[in-house]
């Protein structure tokens, strides 16, 4: 802290220490203090701003926001807050503006054109957010930033060979660097050589990746381990490629290994392109013993098809490829022959014990331990309907026909643009896309139709329903 403070800004620079520390509460406290002394104080207005957001009051933030930009309309980090402020409330045309206003002040800034297209990209305009993040990297080659967005829209348009070198600029396996004494692997020839996956993002994201352990091998690696959650360990198991599987409960050996990589870099350094994507389903396999147990708790006369509305409500996106509940599907009901089997685990759990009115369902969500048993209980059903979330693609890996509900905000770039298929999981997924406005009703008329249709032997094969088409 500065020697020689007036009480202002003793106040201020308390606060700041405070907020860093995460005491929210205290640094909340000196910034309305520092404010009583000098309530011009634009830096604490925005400051308390901040604070206010994260405790989810965006109005309160807002306003903030706003009258400490009428004291220091030149304050370009404060256009950036209310910029991130209003996106994330859906207000794109104000966001847009706020992003603009900031330009004329600092054109030459990298963070308010990666920002801006960052708004471009949520909004689909793809080509204007493109031009931002190249803008973006013309004025500062290392902005990682700007690299990385960059990097979601040339994959969601399948552009694959600069997309994948895109990803790269992320930052957040950091701990895999540091606990493994062996040098990260960057496309150096495998033969003889032992290499360990690590752990990275979430359950789905594990399922899709890892995948490339059975690449690596036929690359001439000896030796492939993966580090996984707990609740994928015994499910890996079953993994082509893989020699050992470790969780992250586990002791993870530190040396021995001649390389480690992060799942998601394995695109990369293997140079997939979209023509290219290994997908020798299925990957994984359910244990004999487990599916002969769940088998006995599902019926037998009637279609089973298992149903995932919601996926971790940590996930960033999550409010929008969620589910809001349950009733949605209730429209499903209506088709005949039909036994629907709960999948959902966690988050919406509690609405499978009182499902809508003429929607028959059976909850197993709550008992399933680990994804060994859902793997179990989806290889006795006959179709998996879920949001986009790790059980799709579980369902994919194993090669189980999965319709999958997709958001129109943000969809994620794995599933690519417009497509009603999956390269990554060919001829088993069919992809359901919310209308260019969003809305889950929409999708829920066009799964209960194409439900119908499959329910009565009509269309048993998708991929040769004219509804059903390729494009890119």
């Amino acid at each position: 802290m500065p020697t020689h403070l007036n009480p202002t800004e003793a106040l201020f620079f308390e606060g700041n220490r405070r907020m860093e520390a995460g005491d929210a509460e205290e640094a909340g406290r000196c910034f309305r203090q520092a404010l009583e002394l000098k309530p011009d104080f634009a830096e604490a207005l925005a400051n308390l701003g901040l604070l206010r957001e994260r405790a989810g009051a965006a109005a309160d933030a807002e306003s903030c926001y706003r009258r400490a930009l009428a004291i220091r309309p030149d304050a370009i980090q404060i256009y950036l807050n209310l910029g991130v402020l209003l996106m994330g409330r859906k207000r794109f045309s104000e966001a847009e503006a706020v992003y603009r206003q900031a330009l004329t002040l600092a054109p030459d800034s990298p963070g308010i054109r990666s920002n801006l297209g960052l708004l471009l990209a949520c909004v689909k305009r793809e080509d204007e957010a493109e031009g931002c993040y190249r803008k973006a990297l013309e004025l500062d080659g290392s902005y990682a930033k700007a690299r990385f967005n960059l990097g979601y829209v040339l994959l969601r348009q399948g552009r694959y060979e600069e997309g994948w070198s895109c990803l790269e600029a992320r930052d957040d396996f950091g701990g895999l660097m540091s606990h493994f004494t062996c040098p990260r692997w960057r496309g150096e020839p495998l033969a003889g050589k032992s290499v360990i996956i690590g752990f990275e993002l979430g359950h789905g994201d594990m399922i899709q990746f890892c995948r490339y352990a059975s690449v690596l091998k036929a690359s001439g690696a000896s030796h492939i381990a993966v580090v996984c959650h707990p609740g994928l360990k015994v499910l890996f198991g079953s993994l082509r490629g893989v020699d050992e599987v470790l969780s992250l409960h586990d002791e993870v050996p530190r040396l021995g290994w001649d390389f480690w990589t992060p799942p998601m870099s394995l695109p990369h350094y293997c140079r997939t392109r979209l023509e290219s994507i290994p997908a020798p389903i299925p990957y994984l396999s359910a244990d004999p013993a487990r599916i002969e147990k769940w088998s006995r708790s599902l019926p037998s006369s009637a279609a089973r098809v298992g149903l995932v509305w919601k996926g971790n409500p940590l996930f960033e996106n999550d409010g929008d490829r969620s589910l809001a509940s349950l009733d949605l599907l209730a429209p499903l009901g209506r088709v005949d022959g039909v036994q629907f089997i709960s999948l959902q685990k966690g988050a919406g759990e509690d609405e499978a014990r009182r499902p809508p009115a003429g929607l028959p369902l059976l909850h197993l969500g709550g008992e399933l331990r680990d994804f060994a048993d859902t793997a179990a209980v989806i290889a006795s059903l006959d179709l998996v309907i879920s949001v986009d979330t790790a059980v799709a693609h579980l369902a994919g890996a194993l090669g189980k026909p999965c319709w999958v509900l997709l958001p129109d905000y943000r969809t994620d770039w794995r599933w690519l643009t417009e497509r009603t298929d999956s390269p990554w999981y060919p001829r088993c997924m069919r992809l359901f896309r919310q209308p260019r406005r969003g809305g889950w009703p929409t999708v829920i008329a066009a799964v209960v139709e194409a439900l119908q249709a499959w329910s009565t032997g009509r269309v048993r094969d998708w991929l040769q329903d004219p509804m059903f088409s390729r494009s890119i």
